[in-house]
């Protein structure tokens, strides 16, 4: 018998998909004891890579400018045959251009709070925003996938 493990792995256009839909990223970076530092992120994209936006002094960019590694996992289910995720592994880059970190802000609001957070009236406050924020692009270097629904209810 073989594994399970290749027949719910995602294809990379499943892959595409699932990350497409607004969800929440878990962020890991490591912290200062060693220990992994994770948070919950809303994400973007920017030139398609996965990207957020956040304080520059908030801990995870601490642990980036240290160890730029970076592993995060977007997951959906709440039972077992539902389960779906991805994890994202590779190396962080901390951007502080402001059109980029803008360019950042303006994905993550449309996907998570619709078209109205990107409008003309809403640029002001997104480009406050991101004057005092910094970017960061995940250089992915590794994905694992897993998609149960495709055991058709088996395990």
């Amino acid at each position: 018998m073989g594994s399970k493990r290749s027949s719910i792995a995602m294809t990379p256009e499943e892959v595409d998909a699932y990350l497409a839909e607004p969800r929440t990223m878990n962020v890991a970076t490591i912290g200062p004891s060693g220990h992994p530092h994770l948070v919950a992120m809303w994400f973007g994209f920017v030139d398609g890579k996965p990207a957020f936006w956040t304080f520059a002094r908030a801990q995870k960019v601490v642990n980036l400018q240290r160890d730029p590694k970076i592993s995060a996992l977007v997951e959906s289910g709440t039972v077992y045959a539902e389960l779906r995720g991805v994890e994202l592994v590779g190396t962080a880059r901390i951007v502080v251009d402001v059109e980029t970190v803008l360019a950042i802000g303006r994905s993550v609001a449309e996907r998570h709070t619709g078209p109205a957070a990107v409008s003309d009236a809403a640029l002001p406050f997104l480009e406050a925003q991101a004057r005092k924020r910094v970017g960061v692009i995940i250089d992915v270097e590794r994905v694992v996938s897993w998609d149960h629904t495709k055991l058709g209810g088996t395990y």
